[in-house]
């Protein structure tokens, strides 16, 4: 029975992949997955960690990282082509969701990295002191890797804290602020991480794990959070805060 449901919303997936510049609504993802809004609502969740919406608005930006990295059309036209009729509000999404305006995020192809190694991307502190650590593995062995944490099963939006390891191993991440937060981790393969802007294509080129949600209360302690690297899977949410150059310095990192 998963088998079948993971292969409808696997239809689903391919169908919004397909069809970007069009108006898609629940009632034609449903009508895709052959079922009931509301069931095909509970399912896709279950299987992907997102609702529908959040998970096409995610593969339409997705694309725009592609097309913004691989040609020279204008914002513009790259908001049309992923499904947006306001170029505003493509922009708004694209900024709060990647962590880069798109035409920040184009020049980024061609400026040296500038993201520390770890730390807060928001400077939040709240006057807890927890601390998140635990084990990363991958089969990408000899790789960087990116850990951070974040509200939702997805790599969008500012994490709260996070880390680049040089390979896979242990991590500490300091100083966790309050809320219920999803370790999300990630490793791409050498010289694929164009990768990253993809749909998963069933290789190791992305490797991804995730570990939560993780709650944390006012006061100190620690929490432990292992993470087991997998090549990533259409069903997986795609990546979209911009972590190219996050890896690419730390690929240049002498090895501990």
């Amino acid at each position: 029975m998963e088998k079948e449901l993971e292969q409808a919303v696997m239809r689903v997936v391919m169908s919004m992949h397909e069809n970007l510049s069009e108006q898609i609504t629940i009632n034609d993802m449903a009508r895709t997955a052959m079922f009931s809004k509301f069931h095909f609502s509970r399912v896709f969740q279950r299987v992907t960690g997102l609702s529908p919406g959040r998970f096409l608005s995610a593969v339409r930006l997705q694309e725009a990282k592609r097309l913004l990295a691989s040609t020279s059309l204008t914002v513009t036209d790259i908001s049309h082509r992923v499904g947006y009729s306001s170029v505003g509000t493509f922009s708004s999404r694209f900024t709060s969701s990647v962590g880069l305006s798109p035409t920040k995020y184009r020049q980024l192809e061609s400026i040296a990295p500038q993201m520390p190694l770890n730390g807060s991307m928001n400077g939040f502190r709240d006057g807890s002191s927890f601390t998140v650590h635990g084990d990363i593995s991958s089969p990408l062995e000899d790789r960087p890797v990116f850990a951070g944490l974040f509200p939702d099963r997805i790599l969008e939006g500012r994490p709260v804290r996070y880390t680049v390891l040089d390979r896979p191993g242990p991590y500490v991440l300091e100083d966790v602020p309050q809320g219920e937060w999803h370790l999300i981790a990630q490793s791409v393969a050498a010289g694929r991480e164009d990768a990253m802007n993809h749909a998963p294509g069933g290789d190791e080129a992305v490797c991804v794990g995730r570990h939560g949600p993780i709650s944390i209360k006012q006061g100190y302690g620690t929490r432990l959070a292992d993470v087991q690297l997998r090549p990533m899977r259409p069903l997986d949410p795609p990546v979209l805060l911009a972590l190219r150059d996050v890896l690419a310095r730390a690929s240049v990192q002498p090895v501990h």
